[in-house]
């Protein structure tokens, strides 16, 4: 079946402090944000004005003291569910994405849970799929171990398929007391019938997000829309294609999967103003001691590279140790520099608008600050920005972006304000929802029952 139009889709990432390691730095920023909820329901009031399809509450199962210098409202915040319910008593249309972990939870309460969920949000409800990176989480569940990847797939596959199943023996006009599901698998055994309604969407839209063979599969199969993280068009071409085509093997419509990259935009009325934001949060970041190089585990944020000379070195392939960070670079190092080193100073102009030769010079700093976050980024006023989504939307290197505002509430309010106007004003992004329910904003009909399913024979 063809899909009409294909449009551009939006999510919000909600980080209290902001996605950018600095955010919190800002004068602007709350100290108490993740915690303080009028203010998150301001947030989700701003995207759902601008007609974002949804924000996402992503989810920790443990704290992590090595955040509190780069992300502190990651170390700890309001249970999502919990948050999510009061958010969608704000708000009427954008649909609310929860983080809910299988390797953590188990089927019956997710299945309860986001189902309560859609129905207090009239079918705006969204389950994001993660088995979780975060290693020190499986000391507060009773686990002597975090699960390897396999074993947490696995796990992930059966879950799945039971909370669906779940789903489609709610009770309903059909089947007033239910249908049992009488499950007995690998890992899990339930009885059924679930104790909440049939949920106004049938199935909770679905999200996941992963890089691993195991994850795309996952993705591919279940999921309605796909979170990633490629930084440039041609990784995300090909991240794009391929999330596509393991779909149509499970006899998915190109239309029925979303794929939405992380990006960050910084944008300003000019280009100056842009790139002087962006200077100035990059500016609040210290530099890493020189005895160590290579990449650093940011709790369980996954890794990046370190902020020194000794680690730009090793992406340049010329040693660079022993230069002031802040001096000028010479315009031979484009010559010497590796391939990765070539592409890190290009991205490092298009961001800075500075350059190895010009008037305003490359730093070494700066490389180390392209280097330090090398997602998906763009800055610049808002027709440099709408151009840099319109480029990835037209090359199908993606079907929207989930936003990473780089602090907040000020770069949220700057690209709903600014941004999406000029995307609505060339055609892109809707002028109002489709629908009042988040497959409405997706263009996804109700789902069919999984009893029909070959993948229910699993079960």
């Amino acid at each position: 079946m063809s899909h009409p139009t294909r449009r551009l889709h939006l999510g919000l990432m909600f980080w209290a402090t902001g996605t950018h390691a600095a955010g919190w730095r800002l004068p602007d920023a709350r100290e108490d944000a993740a915690f303080d909820i009028e203010f998150l329901q301001h947030v989700t009031q701003v995207a759902e004005r601008a007609r974002f399809d949804f924000l996402f509450l992503g989810d920790r199962l443990a704290t992590d003291p090595r955040l509190q210098r780069t992300n502190p409202a990651q170390m700890s915040r309001l249970e999502p569910f919990t948050t999510a319910a009061s958010l969608a008593a704000a708000t009427s249309r954008i649909g609310i994405v929860v983080t809910a972990n299988p390797t953590y939870y188990d089927p019956y309460s997710v299945a309860r849970l986001m189902g309560s969920l859609d129905h207090v949000s009239a079918g705006r409800a969204s389950w994001n799929i993660v088995t979780g990176a975060d290693d020190i989480a499986a000391a507060n569940f009773s686990r002597t171990e975090h699960w390897e990847t396999g074993k947490r797939y696995d796990w992930a596959d059966e879950f799945v398929d039971v909370v669906k199943a779940l789903w489609d023996g709610a009770p309903s006009a059909e089947a007033p007391a239910g249908v049992p599901l009488d499950h007995d698998g690998r890992h899990f055994r339930i009885a059924g019938p679930l104790d909440v309604p049939r949920l106004p969407q049938r199935h909770a839209v679905i999200l996941h997000a992963g890089t691993s063979d195991r994850s795309r599969e996952l993705g591919a199969r279940e999921a309605d829309v796909i979170f990633a993280g490629q930084p440039d068009i041609p990784s995300a071409q090909a991240y794009y294609a391929d999330i596509k085509q393991r779909a149509a093997r499970y006899g998915r419509g190109e239309h029925e999967i979303a794929i939405l990259p992380g990006l960050t935009p910084i944008v300003a009325p000019t280009t100056e103003e842009a790139v002087a934001i962006y200077d100035r949060l990059n500016g609040f970041l210290p530099l890493d001691p020189e005895e160590e190089a290579g990449e650093v585990r940011k709790g369980g944020l996954g890794r990046g590279r370190r902020r020194n000379l000794s680690a730009l070195s090793e992406t340049l392939g010329v040693d660079v140790r022993g230069n002031d960070p802040g001096a000028a670079v010479a315009p031979a190092l484009y010559e010497q520099a590796s391939e990765a080193g070539r592409r890190l100073i290009d991205e490092t102009t298009r961001r800075t608008r500075r350059s190895l030769a010009g008037p305003a010079r490359i730093s070494y700093r700066d490389l180390i600050d392209t280097a330090g976050a090398m997602g998906a980024i763009v800055v610049g006023n808002p027709e440099e920005v709408a151009d840099f989504i319109q480029a990835w939307f037209d090359q199908r290197a993606a079907d929207g972006f989930n936003i990473f505002p780089a602090y907040v509430p000020g770069a949220v309010e700057a690209f709903a304000e600014r941004v999406v106007p000029v995307l609505q004003r060339r055609g892109l992004f809707r002028l109002d929802y489709e629908g009042p329910t988040f497959r409405d904003h997706l263009g996804l009909g109700l789902p069919g029952s999984r009893r029909d399913r070959d993948q229910l024979v699993r079960l």
